[in-house]
């Protein structure tokens, strides 16, 4: 198998994009007021790595079905994508009352991982992981899907009070629904063109 490196920048900034507005994101950044970042951070990516490994799974097989069925399951996943990001309303970001603090890294770090690994099942990004897997291949998919959710983790850790104060998260959710979009438009292209 060889690493197609746009397949890999396809997925991380796809998914990077996705994630932003995503909960997880604002769950980090509380958990990292509360907790070791770097704890935190190393339950969030374990999480990540294991939600990857499941969609890039899913998606493989996928990717054993006719062309054709895929293509346009993987254009419906990708306009269904796009909805989700463009209605995408109010992005709550959760109180998460009764600030506790938790401390040393294994209490840490199955907190971090459970948050993430529980709310994530079913996620956008999952779903456009696995549709990234069966289109683009599993390895590109994998490295870039994981490389930018745990990178949203990091900056959620390192810099999400700037980021929520200075970028509205509509216009993220924006620009992620309007690439969902065209990615869509693209795949259907490819389905009836050959």
């Amino acid at each position: 198998m060889t690493l197609d490196p746009l397949a890999i920048i396809t997925a991380f900034g796809l998914i990077f994009l996705a994630e932003l507005p995503d909960k997880t994101m604002f769950a980090s950044l509380a958990m990292g007021t509360r907790m070791r970042p770097l704890y935190v951070w190393f339950g969030t990516s374990t999480a990540f790595v294991v939600h990857v490994a499941l969609a890039v799974g899913a998606g493989s097989l996928i990717g054993l079905l006719p062309s054709m069925a895929v293509k346009l399951v993987s254009a419906a996943l990708f306009a269904f994508g796009a909805v989700v990001l463009l209605r995408g309303g109010g992005d709550d970001e959760d109180g998460e009352g009764g600030a506790k603090t938790v401390t040393g890294f294994w209490p840490v770090y199955t907190t971090a991982f459970m948050a993430v690994f529980i709310s994530e099942w079913g996620d956008l990004t999952q779903i456009t992981t696995a549709n990234l897997a069966a289109t683009n291949g599993w390895l590109p998919t994998a490295i870039g899907s994981a490389a930018a959710l745990m990178s949203v983790s990091a900056l959620a850790l390192l810099a999400g009070r700037f980021i929520a104060k200075r970028v509205p998260l509509k216009t993220v959710q924006r620009i992620g629904g309007v690439c969902m979009t065209g990615l869509a438009i693209w795949t259907l292209v490819e389905a009836f063109t050959g």
